[in-house]
């Protein structure tokens, strides 16, 4: 009888509760890490090491196919663990991948081994993009889910933060400072980011909620129904073609910053770019960028909040796309024979991020608030950042090779043209879904 009442108290005691403060920085700071590993610091390693900018950006950005792909998979996690065992397993997997990085600069053939390990820890990020992803939208309500995402993004950037100014300053005070070669500062660097993953799984095994929890499939056949409706279920939107429209047009100018951007700022003069040292990119394209970054994110958030997302949305493209002028300026001021000061590329690369993350918060609020609310918020919204970043690997593919044949000062005006589906796609943003309004 003792035993009986024990179990009925346990079963009637109440879930636990978990501070959002508690989870969400720290939730994103892992996704953040991953992903500018991948697409971000890879390039600055390979372009340490000599490697051409075609070379980089088409091995890198194909490689971003991986958060494209979500949709495959995002729907069967649910099926057989719960989101938090996901988010733990795939941070454990990346800190070892992250280490096997480390050790594959040291072989000859160190390039097509160090891709083919980024294409596993990308696809071990994307899934736990998407389960830490479905934490966030089913622990918290919509009131929740609008306050919580300024710091969302922030604590995102800080994981670009970690990566591009902690690590590829590492990478550079080791050369400079220690007279460590290329691969092996670079193999210390990467080593610290597989240490910081392995203490966020030990962290988040206590600290992250679980998330909601789905029934378990009967059986193969019900997997396979329960991912045909969640695809009926997302077809079935009302006004869905011209909300994805939207999220794939909405980035289109930035696509071809992403990764030539921060290739052109370590670019010697005498190539038209910047010039600017391992050390000196960390602060810039790090430290200052990421910092810019947070602040652009939180006003963004403020704005909408303020506004409502109906009517500061074109602003917001606006304020994304209109500092891109910031590299045209760059590249075309700099010469052999008066590179630009550090304090005028800081400066100019920080209004252009500033903006940049300004108006991005309007496009994951979108899709977290338009398009994904349902049966399967989780997985439609995967749906939805997987068709965000599918844009982004055709334009980051052909940044590098444009880049290459037209110059930067070319290539930098061609982004200018390529923004302006962004901002007809603003215009013209279908809102069938009114804010509040239930599932």
């Amino acid at each position: 009888m003792a035993h009986q009442a024990e179990v009925t108290l346990e079963a009637a005691a109440p879930p636990r509760r978990f501070n959002p403060g508690a989870w969400v920085p720290t939730a994103y700071l892992a996704e953040g890490i991953p992903f500018a590993i991948v697409i971000w610091v890879a390039g600055t390693m390979f372009k340490d090491l000599g490697r051409s900018d075609a070379e980089i950006t088409i091995a890198t950005a194909s490689i971003g196919l991986a958060w494209s792909l979500k949709p495959l998979w995002a729907a069967f996690l649910d099926m057989f663990a719960t989101k938090k065992f996901f988010v733990i397993a795939m941070e454990c997997l990346m800190a070892v991948l992250l280490l096997l990085l480390a050790l594959s600069l040291r072989l000859p053939s160190y390039f097509q081994v160090v891709i083919a390990v980024l294409w596993v820890l990308a696809f071990a990020s994307a899934t736990q993009d998407i389960c830490v992803d479905g934490i966030y939208i089913t622990t918290l309500d919509e009131k929740s889910q609008a306050a919580w995402i300024g710091v969302q993004g922030v604590a995102w950037n800080a994981g670009r933060f970690f990566g591009t100014a902690l690590v590829v300053w590492v990478a550079g005070m080791l050369q400079e400072d220690r007279g460590l070669d290329a691969r092996t500062a670079w193999g210390y660097a990467l080593c610290l980011s597989a240490l910081t993953l392995a203490g966020l799984a030990i962290y988040h095994s206590f600290a992250l909620p679980t998330g909601s929890i789905a029934r378990r499939p009967s059986g193969t056949s019900e997997v396979v129904r329960t991912f045909v409706d969640t695809v009926r279920d997302f077809l079935q939107k009302p006004k869905l073609w011209g909300m994805l429209l939207f999220v794939f047009l909405y980035r289109s100018g930035e696509g071809f910053l992403l990764v030539e951007a921060p290739l052109f700022l370590q670019a010697q003069a005498a190539d038209g770019g910047a010039g600017l040292t391992l050390k000196e990119k960390g602060l810039v394209d790090g430290t200052i960028s990421t910092t810019v970054s947070i602040l652009g994110g939180l006003a963004g958030g403020a704005f909408i909040a303020k506004l409502g997302l109906k009517r500061a949305l074109f602003v917001m493209a606006l304020s994304m796309n209109i500092p891109h002028l910031c590299f045209v300026y760059l590249s075309h001021a700099v010469t052999p024979d008066h590179p630009l000061s550090l304090s005028t590329v800081a400066t100019l690369v920080a209004i252009e991020k500033f903006g940049y993350s300004f108006g991005f918060v309007a496009n994951m609020l979108y899709m977290m608030q338009q398009i994904s609310p349902g049966k399967y918020h989780m997985t439609h919204y995967a749906f939805c950042t997987a068709l965000m970043n599918l844009v982004l690997i055709p334009t980051q593919m052909a940044s590098g090779p444009l880049a290459d044949l037209l110059g930067y000062q070319a290539f930098f005006l061609f982004v200018l043209v390529a923004s302006l589906p962004s901002l007809v796609a603003a215009w013209y943003a279908p809102f069938p879904r009114a804010v509040g309004s239930g599932s």
